[in-house]
């Protein structure tokens, strides 16, 4: 076997297994959020309601995630020249907006009870949300290998994370509410993890709308991309410049290029070096 079908061989191996990651991630995940939700309805827990809503964000993660892999994979056609990348940010902008919403119900709700606190399964609330971190740990453990090297996986990893910190907050407010039953807590943990999911879901909101919007990405310094165009020997000028993402981790670039007179006859290798040098120092390929 020659050396790069070995190499395609590898990286179609490494693009299996984080595939299958993702698959027994996203899966495990949705079974927990399906039961701190009905946990929460049957315990009468709004804290364990809310960390399934921090739940769903972390499946919508995953789930755009291995979406992310999938897409990347298909050959552009004649209709869509950049692929289907784009669909993936869409449904960021989507649930992210459906989870601001759910944040502001969750806050609504938690003042009512704060109100006038009612009774909560104690033992219940506790028994879902350690299962839910035991799931968060394990899922976290599993996506780890691969987050060192690959950003995506390191979102969704963190993603992961936090919602293990929110469980945890579950059952230190399960605890308390059964040896004090003072049953404000459950409000009171709920808008705390309400906030979390506000923050998250407006980052989302704000960064899918500012790439479908096409606006420059956050990470990239125009003043330095046209310094590091115009350092290339032969190129004395770059106007009409445009950057863009087309999706979250895919950023495109289209410019016009002044060239000496005198390196006419280099265009080819001018470009060569514009384009290796945009896609070392900035990512654009």
């Amino acid at each position: 076997m020659k050396e790069g079908e070995a190499g395609l061989d590898s990286a179609r191996n490494i693009d299996s297994e984080l595939k299958n990651r993702f698959k027994f991630a996203a899966g495990l995940t949705g079974v927990v959020f399906l039961a701190e939700l009905a946990g929460g309805y049957a315990t009468n827990s709004l804290a364990l309601i809310s960390d399934a809503m921090h739940v769903f964000m972390d499946l919508l993660a995953l789930c755009l995630s291995f979406f992310a892999i999938y897409v990347s994979a298909l050959a552009p056609t004649g209709k869509r020249t950049y692929g289907l990348h784009r669909v993936e940010v869409f449904a960021s902008f989507i649930n992210g907006v459906t989870l601001v919403i759910v944040s502001l119900f969750i806050f609504y709700a938690a003042y009512s009870r704060f109100l006038n606190p009612p009774e909560v399964g104690s033992l219940g609330m506790l028994a879902i949300a350690a299962v839910g971190l035991v799931a968060n740990i394990v899922v976290a453990l599993w996506l780890r290998a691969f987050a060192r090297a690959d950003l995506n996986v390191k979102s969704a990893f963190f993603h992961v994370i936090w919602d293990a910190v929110a469980s945890a907050g579950v059952i230190l407010a399960a605890v308390i509410i059964y040896f004090s039953k003072l049953y404000v807590f459950d409000p009171l943990l709920s808008a705390g993890i309400a906030v979390m999911v506000l923050y998250g879901s407006s980052r989302i909101v704000l960064d899918s709308s500012h790439i479908l919007l096409e606006g420059v990405p956050k990470d990239i310094d125009l003043t330095r991309v046209v310094n590091d165009m115009t350092g290339i020997e032969g190129v004395e000028g770059v106007h009409s410049l445009h950057i863009w993402s087309i999706c979250h981790n895919i950023n495109a670039l289209s410019a016009h290029l002044d060239i000496d007179v005198r390196s006419t006859g280099r265009s080819a290798e001018i470009l060569k070096k514009v384009n290796e040098g945009l896609a070392e120092r900035h990512h654009i390929f």
